[in-house]
């Protein structure tokens, strides 16, 4: 069987609530891109359907990750919310120091997250999910505070995030990742435009 009939054979066994999680995500993150503040509650849910998915699959870093954008999603809501009513919240840039601890505290999470998934799981990818459950965790707390930079991480979790996905069977959600590779772009050079303007 080649590439695209066992592309064609997946899409047409995903699921509902595969079909669901991938369709509030894509809006969901293309409604980020455009700081549209309901990105937040669709956000809410997408991250149920994937934290249900995830269990399946035994991708508990990303499950466990499903809880900290629901708790994300509530706080992003309620900070745009609270900075539209008092004043546009802007796009900032973290300093080069500041984004190398951004990364320094991903990799620490990494190791931590991986040793623990691999001790304490029956996961057969817990150093991939720790590493990119992870990176993912600083991605979103930096795009609640409006950072530039999330979009960069973004970028490259999600680009990783493919070949995990084709690996346990997610190939609709491993498209929908390489799509959001490139609204994540468009989104560092749309913030990367309104932070310019603002300078």
């Amino acid at each position: 069987m080649n590439i695209i009939q066992h592309l064609y054979s997946q899409i047409i066994q995903t699921s509902i609530l595969e079909w669901f999680a991938v369709i509030t995500a894509f809006v969901c993150i293309y409604l980020a891109a455009k700081q549209h503040i309901l990105n937040w509650p669709i956000s809410i849910l997408s991250v149920l359907a994937y934290a249900y998915l995830f269990y399946q699959a035994k991708l508990y870093g990303e499950m466990a990750l499903q809880g900290y954008y629901l708790f994300t999603a509530i706080y992003g809501w309620y900070y745009w919310l609270k900075v539209k009513q008092e004043n546009q919240r802007p796009v900032v840039r973290l300093s080069s120091r500041a984004m190398g601890l951004a990364v320094l505290a991903a990799a620490c999470l990494s190791a931590l997250l991986g040793l623990f998934l691999h001790h304490y799981t029956d996961s057969d990818v817990a150093f991939i999910d720790g590493t990119l459950a992870s990176i993912s965790f600083i991605a979103q707390f930096l795009m609640t505070r409006k950072v530039l930079q999330n979009w960069l991480m973004w970028v490259i979790v999600d680009i990783l995030y493919i070949p995990l996905f084709v690996y346990k069977d997610y190939l609709l959600t491993a498209v929908l990742y390489a799509i959001l590779t490139i609204i994540a772009w468009k989104g560092y050079l749309d913030w990367k435009r309104v932070w310019k303007t603002n300078q």
